[in-house]
């Protein structure tokens, strides 16, 4: 690809008409055509401002030698799409997101590619995009909320999820909830713990193909214009050396990632993601590499939900530079690769410096000795599921306990609320998964709900959906196969009794299986049938073991 495909030649004359009627000069037309890919809009605090962002690496393009061309795509906030069947729809923009970058780059054959998302679905979206057009990228997203609250209580979202369910218990007044609501979202950015969003900017680092302070530099800081600006800079260099997105997002890049997600203890929705961004690179990769990774890699960096500090303080930190630095000491981080810099990871990071050891510990003193996430097998999930293990209770690791059954996250959530869960208890949520669903809508209200009723350390939740990245607790999601397609979790009955095994990443059942197949072929699926872009994802989805990719 590149851009005299538009412009060059006696035979483009047409295509250069078009664009000198949108005011671009013959000056301009003549300098490399890099793509800007923002997703700008009035709807996700994290994308509110995303329109400064590109204006800022606009500015960094024409500093350099080039010129921005800049269309948007779309973008579904999560916090505002749970609970009701807008979350059906979050999972497939990623696909939409995707697909709509791929095809505006392919259409215009752009030198190279700046991608400007900031929340769940979108980065991973522009990220499989990128590898798919496979030509110089760069990413630079908005960067992170502040917390919110107070100076001696800060609070952020997944609080007030929490306070939802307290005020429901009995445990806080309608004043207390609304002073959560007003004060936990302070302003614009990706909302400010290690949810998934801040998860995946973090990655993008780790992956390279972000630069140095993509993940962490807080959204309403001015450094985060400059950033921009710089990344408008470096997709002129990468341009120049042809240095494409593959090139940074090789299959040891991907080993990185996940090392670098064990260390910051991510969402588990980057197992979704992680994979599937590898798919599009033309890299396959499985969920035991994640237990792999993980069982070697320490847990450096607790954040919200599984600890206290937030986005801003890991920033002040030194941020994920630091983090590879630390991972590299023990051979833990390949820094031999190149990234958005021109520069490879070990030039990167040459001069960082841990600023504070509390918020990021030396790996010689890590919070845990493992990573943050682990892959659990067994007989009700075959092909795998995905827990933080970071933010699971000490006591809660290892658990046993009769199942509550639920066909849908509503009906789960209606008998926490009426008082049907109690402790021990294991709630399965089922027929949430990338068919089930259809669409594997996240489940931080049900969760959200079990820690505000003060059982977050007594009750386990296991589902074929998944979590939000601010989930805490024994909350496993991911199981596959799914329910919609005649999964282990689909025999499950009220009073089964559930075996979970975090350190020896089990799931199980206490059944035979016999009695899981004799079961199976009983049961009755739910009669969901769509139309539109559900039936088609309902159609086309694979297993959330593969990344929920469409076939």
């Amino acid at each position: 690809m590149n851009s005299d495909q538009i412009k060059t030649g006696p035979d483009k004359a047409a295509q250069r008409s078009l664009i000198k009627a949108m005011g671009y000069s013959n000056e301009e037309i003549k300098r490399p055509i890099i793509g800007i890919a923002a997703s700008y809009n009035e709807l996700i605090p994290g994308h509110i401002y995303l329109d400064k962002i590109a204006d800022a690496v606009k500015a960094g393009i024409y500093m350099a030698g080039g010129t921005p061309m800049l269309f948007n795509t779309i973008g579904v906030c999560d916090g505002i799409a749970m609970g009701h069947e807008g979350m059906k729809y979050s999972l497939i923009t990623r696909e939409i997101v995707a697909d709509s970058v791929e095809a505006v780059c392919k259409a215009y054959q752009f030198d190279g590619l700046v991608i400007i998302p900031n929340c769940d679905k979108i980065i991973p979206g522009m990220l499989m995009a990128a590898a798919r057009v496979n030509i110089p990228t760069v990413m630079i997203s908005g960067g992170p909320m502040l917390s919110g609250g107070t100076k001696k209580r800060k609070i952020d979202l997944s609080h007030v999820f929490e306070a939802v369910g307290a005020f429901n218990a009995g445990k806080i007044t309608e004043d207390e909830l609304c002073w959560v609501e007003n004060k936990a979202c302070p302003g614009a950015g990706s909302c400010s713990g290690m949810f998934t969003a801040n998860s995946m900017n973090c990655l993008a680092e780790s992956l390279g193909i972000a630069l140095p302070g993509n993940g962490t530099i807080p959204a309403v800081k001015g450094e985060r214009m400059i950033l921009a600006k710089h990344a408008g800079m470096a997709i002129m260099n990468l341009v120049a050396k042809d240095i494409k997105a593959r090139d940074m997002m090789a299959k040891s890049s991907f080993r990185n990632a996940l090392a670098v997600d064990m260390a910051l203890g991510c969402s588990t929705n980057t197992a979704l993601h992680i994979p599937a961004i590898a798919h599009e690179a033309g890299i396959e990769l499985s969920l035991a590499l994640i237990n792999e990774v993980s069982d070697e890699t320490p847990h450096l960096v607790s954040l919200r939900p599984a600890g206290l500090h937030h986005m801003e303080d890991f920033d002040d930190a030194g941020g994920v530079q630091v983090v590879i630095a630390e991972l590299a000491k023990k051979g833990l981080f390949n820094t031999d690769l190149i990234t958005a810099t021109g520069n490879t990871f070990k030039q990167n990071i040459a001069n960082v410096e841990n600023l504070d050891t509390e918020v990021i510990r030396p790996i010689e003193t890590p919070h845990h000795p493992i990573g943050g996430l682990a892959a659990l097998f067994g007989n009700i999930a075959p092909e795998g599921s995905v827990v933080k293990q970071s933010a699971v209770a000490e006591k809660m690791l290892v658990h046993s306990g009769p199942a509550k059954v639920f066909n849908s996250e509503d009906d789960a959530v209606a008998a926490m609320k009426a008082g049907k869960i109690v402790k021990g208890d294991v709630v399965v949520i089922r027929y949430e998964g990338p068919k089930g669903g259809p669409g594997m809508r996240e489940m931080l209200v049900p969760t959200a709900t079990i820690v505000g009723m003060g059982l977050g350390s007594d009750v386990a939740l296991i589902t074929d959906g998944r979590f939000s990245g601010a989930t805490s607790g024994a909350a496993i999601g991911h199981v596959s196969k799914e329910a919609a397609e005649g999964g282990p979790i689909a025999a499950l009955r009220d009073g089964d009794i559930i075996e979970i095994n975090i350190p020896k990443k089990s799931l199980n059942v206490r059944l035979s299986d016999e009695e899981i197949a004799k079961r199976l072929k009983e049961v009755k699926m739910p009669d969901k049938k769509y139309t539109g872009a559900l039936g088609r994802y309902q159609k086309l989805v694979t297993s959330a073991s593969t990344g929920a990719v469409l076939e």
